[in-house]
């Protein structure tokens, strides 16, 4: 898959996952270590009234499965004797929101779906992808979203 391959609407479905009270606090603990993230008798007296997971945990997770999404398109398209995307860096993501809190044992479903497209100006064998990143609990609640751009190699000229 090049970049011209790479279309408006196009919707990965990269995984899901259950978070646990102990991966919650381990994570927390590190990273944002809030009593409504690493104690749970403080958690059910905050806001939250109960244990939930960081958001940047949540947006982590979302992190891990895409490259694991990625990694294994890659893997599948070799497989199958076809040109393998070429995957560069993101110059970054914006609008991050966590519309709501990610309770211990909500499992969250990740997808990514692009929105816009364009060439690069400045590295012409380039384009540039952005996507809307989302996560939905078991409800399907949204509890993720951010929208973010990566590079993609566009298709070698003959």
């Amino acid at each position: 898959m090049y970049f011209e391959d790479a279309q408006i609407g196009f919707k990965a479905d990269i995984g899901s996952h259950t978070f646990t009270a102990d991966e919650i606090i381990a994570f927390a603990s590190r990273w944002d270590p809030q009593p409504f993230h690493i104690d749970a008798d403080a958690a059910r007296e905050s806001l939250f009234g109960g244990l939930c997971a960081s958001g940047w945990h949540t947006a982590c997770t979302w992190m891990r499965l895409n490259v694991d999404d990625l990694n294994q398109r890659t893997k599948d398209a070799a497989a199958a004797g076809g040109p393998t995307p070429k995957f560069g860096p993101s110059p970054g993501i914006f609008d991050l929101k966590w519309p709501r809190p990610v309770y211990v044992g909500d499992t969250i479903t990740y997808s990514w779906e692009i929105v816009d497209r364009r060439e690069s100006a400045s590295r012409p064998e380039w384009g540039i992808v952005t996507y809307l990143a989302e996560g939905h609990n078991q409800n399907d609640d949204r509890v993720l979203s951010f929208h973010g751009r990566f590079f993609m190699g566009r298709r070698p000229i003959a």
